[in-house]
């Protein structure tokens, strides 16, 4: 907004309609310090109020503070409002909708408000207990018949920040026209404080959690007594997964794991990792340090909202992390493996692996749009994942990603490896022997402006390289453009010659641009050759990916 005085007067009538003292205090003390002639202080006011938090990948989300740009009460209060006319519009007066949240600032706040506007707008609320993993939010929508859901996380987002997922009836995450329809009907609320609230919800009992974790622990089909062998070490960082897993995996006959207590505890500080993403770099160390002294068979990871899973494994030269798409791959072969029938699934910037594992199964295979509001109604899903570590292998009873669940059956396959004196290792060298090596990385550029993002897109759109990595490019493809029967989204996908291809797109869910390597080489004859391929081959395109986005 270029209009000083357009600007402050926007940020008055906010601050008049703000219910929330604190982010009131903030903002009346930002705009006392921009009416004094503070620059950074009108710098972050003109960012709080730049336009409003849209549905991303998964919902709203943003950092806390006061403006349509931020999380606060206000949006929030929109947001339930948003949905509630929706339902309404469709026929959905007086159906139970369910509210859960996580254990991140304010979002129990949050929770209490959505539930207040849901029964002021004629609905019926259902809030959860207490806080509880995004994938048992998932789990109830379906298991109590509800007509939609909303979670309050912001899932693996740094400590400052939180975020509202919304969910239909079947329990999959909305998606276009239905995002349009509710951020249309926000954009209709001209002040909170006339939105009707109600103050007649339920709050459902423990009953539903005890629903999820035996559905959970009834996944696995191994013979128990091989459970009880496993050496787990776990950490919920700081998150809500914790005591539910180690639920789940007693259920389901496992010893229990070795728990890394510095963040076995909720604490929406974070205080051993800002970035509480299983992905970043020294997330795990913790983990994977109380492995490396109890002897671990694995090191199992959730992020703070418990739908993400991460995995790692001992070597001789330590634990080594593994990908998304390893991970995926891993499972995949698993469910099968154990009987499962249906379609695979997953995203245009995870491997190409699972094609052919399909293929080899004799299923189908789909590949969608980045993010789970899209795997998860893929029809007569039977598993689905993508490379940012998350995965769906219970779609019947949630139809999102879950790391709960994934991990149990992570466990269940370790376990069956080991009695067999066997590794994940062993079976991802088969997998490649059989299906080639896939051999995938990542590269993340981080930017304080969501507009440099845009302006690295346009120029590789305006100037697509010719060669990376000593490979030519061979094909540009502009996702903007509908493209192997998908709908648009923004992105770019460079194809080499050798089997190799690039994409690169904005984070749905951080302000970062996201790079996706991936490179196929032969394997069958001699795998160590081709790792070291694989290996050279990511090095030097991943060298001239970071050097084209400018990291």
């Amino acid at each position: 907004m270029s209009d000083p005085t357009a600007l402050v007067d926007q940020a008055r009538a906010w601050l008049a309609d703000d219910p929330d003292p604190r982010t009131r205090a903030e903002l009346s003390d930002l705009l006392t310090a921009v009416e004094s002639g503070d620059e950074r202080a009108r710098a972050l006011l003109a960012d709080q109020f730049a336009g409003t938090l849209q549905f991303g990948t998964a919902g709203l989300r943003g950092p806390l503070g006061p403006g349509p740009n931020r999380m606060n009460r206000v949006v929030v209060a929109r947001a339930a409002a948003g949905l509630a006319s929706y339902l309404l519009a469709h026929g959905h007066r007086g159906a139970p909708v369910v509210v859960g949240y996580d254990a991140r600032y304010n979002s129990d706040v949050f929770a209490t408000d959505t539930v207040a506007v849901l029964a002021g707008a004629g609905l019926r609320p259902l809030l959860l207990p207490r806080p509880l993993p995004t994938p048992v939010l998932a789990f109830a929508i379906r298991r109590l018949n509800c007509a939609a859901g909303v979670m309050v996380t912001a899932s693996h987002n740094p400590r400052q920040d939180n975020g509202y997922k919304v969910y239909l009836g079947d329990g999959s995450q909305i998606v276009p026209p239905v995002d349009a329809e509710i951020a249309a009907a926000m954009s209709e609320v001209s002040s909170v404080a006339r939105i009707p609230r109600g103050d007649s919800w339920t709050v459902v009992g423990e009953d539903v959690v005890h629903d999820y974790l035996d559905r959970v622990a009834s996944l696995p089909a191994t013979d128990p007594q091989a459970f009880r062998d496993l050496r787990i070490v776990y950490t919920p960082l700081h998150g809500v997964g914790g005591p539910l897993v180690e639920e789940a995996l007693r259920r389901a006959g496992f010893a229990p794991p070795a728990v890394v207590p510095e963040q076995a505890a909720p604490d929406p500080g974070f205080p051993t990792t800002p970035f509480p993403n299983p992905e970043e770099p020294g997330t795990l160390d913790l983990a994977l340090e109380l492995g490396r002294r109890t002897d671990a068979d694995v090191v199992l990871a959730n992020d703070p909202d418990a739908d993400r899973l991460a995995v790692a494994v001992p070597t001789e030269e330590g634990f080594r992390r593994l990908t998304g798409d390893e991970v995926g791959a891993l499972l995949a072969v698993h469910l099968l493996n154990a009987g499962a029938r249906g379609t695979l699934a997953t995203t245009v910037v995870s491997s190409t692996l699972l094609s052919s594992i399909a293929t080899a199964h004799g299923v189908p295979y789909t590949q969608t749009l980045t993010g789970f509001k899209w795997l998860g109604r893929v029809p007569d899903l039977a598993f689905a994942y993508e490379e940012a570590l998350g995965y769906c292998v219970d779609p019947e009873a949630v139809r999102d990603k879950d790391g709960i669940s994934a991990l149990i059956r992570m466990a269940e396959l370790v376990a069956a490896l080991k009695r067999e004196g066997r590794t994940l290792l062993d079976l991802l060298d088969d997998i490649a022997r059989e299906h080639d090596l896939h051999a995938t990385a990542q590269h993340a550029v981080w930017v304080r402006d969501l507009s440099e993002i845009d302006a690295v897109l346009e120029r590789l759109r305006q100037r697509p390289p010719l060669a990376l990595g000593g490979r030519e490019v061979l094909r540009t493809d502009d996702l903007a453009e509908p493209t192997d029967g998908l709908p648009p989204t923004v992105g770019l996908r460079f194809v080499l010659a050798g089997r190799a291809r690039v994409v690169i797109r904005p984070s749905g869910t951080e302000p970062k641009l996201k790079c996706y390597v991936e490179v196929i080489v032969p394997a069958r004859e001699d795998l160590a050759a081709a790792k070291r391929i694989a290996r050279d081959a990511l090095a030097a395109i991943g060298a001239d990916v970071r050097e084209l986005v400018g990291a």
